[in-house]
């Protein structure tokens, strides 16, 4: 990933208006991938691409410039509207399609937006694809022959197919009947789907932040402000799901209001398949995953790997160590005996499903899962600064790594996705790591002023 100018751990992404989200940058996107993805295609291969976005007023503009860019390297467009972006993933599948394509930014705010790809596998694209495409952007547009434009259409059961997938894999000997349920849906791509899917399946659902307008996606609500969740007090609802603009992600909430973030989810998971005896190895976290994560898993005899932060990376280790379960504490939970990519909906499905098979609340399936102390500070920074090369917080992030040795971690990483620089201090005392993460997060903010003098 380092070699590519453009593409980051998770497609491409910046402000709308400004390269590389432009709509004279997307259509030669479009151009581009169409080259590439034509020049892979077996003789027989389809020359359809399905295009999704979210729900940002700036998805109809980029769309429009995809189109463009697809049809003339000879490809042709299905859209879907607004969709999940494991939908996508699913979509491309069962059409056979030559890729996936989502216009989204994901948990960002409406003014930024993004470009997502997916193989014809419904995952995400190999890097040397995505080298592939960033050459051909070199090159001037070029179109096909008129016999060999490509066509634009409209898949206008997209929502009905992806909701009937979704409830497939909730086991068909169980329903929701009973469970009142909180449903946050960012005023994104779920808005029409997840409450829809719960319903369906027997919950009586409580909607919330369904009603997008093209920029309050992930606007005081997702699973960035899971305090809107509070609701799940005031309604004496059994949880709280909230997923965040693209539907990638879930975070929860207990009946007594409290957060349930992608590690709980993933020990939640892991040891209900250790139960049935469907778990099929061990689970993969992330280099944020909690230190209790790890620690509980071993309890239950569960193997635990840790990843570089990005699903890719994740489902890389799934992979390479022949896994089908893996999350980031974010909220991204990839499971592979169901799907090919981070899934919030069917996630969210998966833990229901340990709730009403052992009867249990959300609150008593994390029990078993002791979380330590963690202080995650995201620090903002503009792209060309990189206060991880600075002497002084060098020498102060080894101070604290050697002070927290055997009790804790420390770690300090660059997003893939925003501009900001993620702190992140875990240890048994509270207090010590509030000290510590202080101290680490004032020298970077201090390094970063003095870059800018």
């Amino acid at each position: 990933m380092g070699n590519l100018k453009y593409f980051g751990t998770d497609g491409i992404r910046g402000k709308v208006g400004k390269l590389p989200i432009t709509p004279d940058f997307v259509l030669k996107l479009g151009w581009a991938a169409g080259k590439v993805l034509t020049r892979n295609r077996s003789k027989h291969g389809s020359k359809k691409i399905i295009v999704g976005k979210d729900t940002r007023i700036s998805g109809y503009m980029l769309e429009s410039a995809l189109e463009s860019g697809l049809s003339a390297a000879g490809l042709s467009a299905a859209f879907t509207g607004p969709m999940p972006t494991p939908a996508i993933a699913y979509l491309t599948r069962t059409f056979r399609a030559e890729a996936g394509i989502v216009i989204s930014a994901s948990h960002n705010p409406y003014d930024d937006n993004g470009i997502k790809f997916f193989s014809s596998k419904g995952t995400k694209l190999p890097d040397y694809v995505e080298e592939c495409i960033e050459l051909e952007m070199e090159k001037p547009i070029t179109c096909v022959e008129s016999a060999q434009l490509g066509r634009a259409s409209r898949i206008v059961d997209a929502s009905g197919r992806y909701i009937e997938f979704c409830k497939g894999t909730f086991p068909n000997n169980l329903n929701l009947n009973g469970l009142k349920i909180v449903v946050d849906c960012a005023n994104g791509s779920t808005y029409h789907i997840a409450p829809n899917v719960l319903n369906e399946l027997g919950a009586k659902v409580i909607p919330i932040a369904v009603q997008p307008n093209g920029i309050n996606i992930n606007k005081e609500c997702g699973t960035s402000h899971v305090y809107m969740l509070q609701r799940v007090l005031s309604e004496k609802a059994d949880l709280g799901l909230s997923y965040d603009g693209d539907g990638d992600r879930i975070t929860m909430i207990d009946h007594l209001g409290q957060k349930i973030d992608g590690d709980q989810i993933l020990y939640i998971i892991a040891r209900e398949g250790l139960l049935q005896g469907n778990l099929r190895g061990g689970a993969v976290g992330t280099l944020m995953s909690n230190i209790g994560l790890e620690i509980s898993l071993k309890k239950l005899g569960i193997p635990f790997e840790r990843a570089k932060v990005g699903d890719r990376y994740v489902i890389e280790k799934m992979n390479e160590k022949g896994w089908r379960l893996g999350a980031e504490n974010s909220g991204h939970v990839i499971l592979l005996d169901k799907t090919t990519t981070g899934d919030g909906i069917i996630a969210s499905l998966q833990v229901l499903t340990a709730m009403v098979r052992n009867q249990m609340s959300l609150h008593d399936l994390c029990d078993g899962i002791k979380m330590l102390p963690q202080i995650l500070v995201n620090i903002h920074v503009s792209n060309n600064k990189n206060p991880l090369q600075n002497n002084k917080v060098k020498i102060l992030f080894n101070e604290i790594e050697k002070e927290l040795l055997g009790c804790g971690r420390v770690l300090i990483r660059k997003s893939g996705t925003e501009p900001f620089i993620r702190v992140m201090v875990e240890g048994k005392d509270e207090k010590q790591i509030k000290e510590l993460s202080d101290r680490l997060v004032n020298e970077i903010k201090l390094s970063i002023s003095i870059d800018e003098l």
